[in-house]
């Protein structure tokens, strides 16, 4: 199955936080589901940064106290992906590209290291989600 690394906390935002868009800067043809796999890196001002655009934007903000809380480095949901777009009216758009998400599912949390663009996880993982995606 087909992984994609997405930093905390916009991870979380895509599987519990309403987040329809996860904002790229390349188009993809892909369509379907896919595991959002967290990201291990992510800093306090990166956080911070975060925090911020969801305030202004008066979105939802995670009901956790700090970055500590969000677990990393690992499939955490999956969500499907139906488009690939240069713009959008959802308040989560923001650049120049951003691929269309619904029916995020959230599934207990499994290590697995990410990789760039989409990836394939390893057979471990899957085998670890069958009935669960």
């Amino acid at each position: 199955m087909k992984a994609l690394s997405i930093k905390q906390p916009w991870a979380w935002l895509i599987i519990h936080g309403g987040k329809d868009i996860e904002n790229r800067t390349w188009h993809t043809r892909f369509r379907g589901r896919f595991l959002v796999h967290a990201s291990q890196g992510m800093t306090r001002d990166y956080w911070r940064a975060a925090s911020r655009f969801c305030e202004e934007r008066v979105l939802s903000l995670p009901p956790f106290y700090s970055e500590a809380d969000l677990l990393r480095g690992g499939i955490i949901g999956s969500v499907e992906l139906v488009d690939s777009v240069d713009h959008s009216d959802s308040p989560w758009y923001v650049g120049d590209m951003g691929f269309v998400l619904r029916d995020p599912k959230p599934l207990p949390f499994i290590p697995c290291k990410g990789r760039l663009q989409f990836f394939d996880v390893p057979q471990e993982v899957t085998r670890q989600l069958r009935g669960s995606v």
